[in-house]
């Protein structure tokens, strides 16, 4: 895929794409805006497992930005979306907040710290000593582990905190097991947002800011693949890695499209 006019269906990252510590970046409303008055199908995307749908359109709603809560795919969304393949009415043991634990709900599971079928690990702000101990006391007894996306680190005003990465490599370190990882940049996430909207790979772009995540696992899904260079890329962050995307934008503003304007004829 090389020609951006056989785009249908539209996947793009949220922070660094979309918005920018809380403020929407140039052209991202009117994109949005776009691609709902021409019905396109479109997902926004984020590896943050914390927060629900309904959470994450309100937050983008005060940015200024009008996303529909089902127009956002969550790293717990698609982790619940696998554990629902893999072991339909099936129980966990959960590490999370609301948006991990209301995806399990909806997805059919029961959250329960007897004999669960997966211990699952995402993002939060409280992490627990007895918990994780509980985690890895499930996982030695045979509970499989899984992690709703590789992240070692967040973002906060003060600086980094530790995310679901490095609460999963706690774990593993004391189980010798390693998770599988739902999110980005397992282009699993991708598939299951396709599935969400009823895409394909061969008509459907990915747009994102981080070559080690977004454009790598957009690649390895098959779709178009757009960095934008209003996140944390930059030539030096590009030439790093052997893969390249199709195309390197400023920003999303240069996917507007720009209809010729009529005039009346002499």
């Amino acid at each position: 895929m090389t020609d951006r006019s056989e785009i249908e269906c539209w996947l793009t990252d949220m922070d660094g794409v979309l918005v920018h510590e809380n403020a929407a970046l140039p052209g991202a409303a009117a994109l949005i805006q776009q691609w709902r008055d021409t019905g396109t199908p479109f997902l926004v995307l984020t590896n943050n497992s914390i927060f629900t749908p309904r959470d994450l359109s309100a937050r983008l709603r005060q940015s200024g930005l009008d996303v529909p809560e089902d127009a956002i795919w969550t790293s717990a969304l698609a982790t619940a979306a696998f554990c629902k393949s893999q072991a339909p009415g099936g129980s966990a043991f959960v590490i999370g907040e609301a948006g991990l634990t209301t995806a399990l709900h909806e997805a059919g599971f029961i959250m329960t710290e007897i004999n669960p079928d997966y211990v699952v690990v995402g993002e939060t702000r409280n992490y627990s000593f007895e918990a994780i101990t509980k985690a890895i006391r499930l996982i030695g007894a045979g509970a499989r582990f899984i992690a709703t996306n590789p992240d070692a680190t967040g973002p906060s005003a003060e600086g980094p905190m530790p995310a679901t990465g490095a609460i999963a490599a706690l774990i593993s370190k004391a189980t010798g097991k390693e998770p599988y990882v739902v999110g980005k940049p397992n282009p699993m996430m991708f598939r299951s947002a396709m599935n969400r909207i009823g895409a394909h790979s061969e008509n459907t772009a990915m747009i994102g800011d981080r070559m080690d995540t977004d454009i790598v696992a957009g690649i390895e899904a098959g779709l178009h693949t757009i960095l934008v260079l209003t996140g944390i890329s930059d030539d030096a962050e590009i030439s790093r890695y052997p893969f390249r995307p199709d195309e390197i934008l400023k920003g999303v503003s240069e996917l507007l499209s720009h209809e010729p304007v009529e005039t009346d004829a002499i």
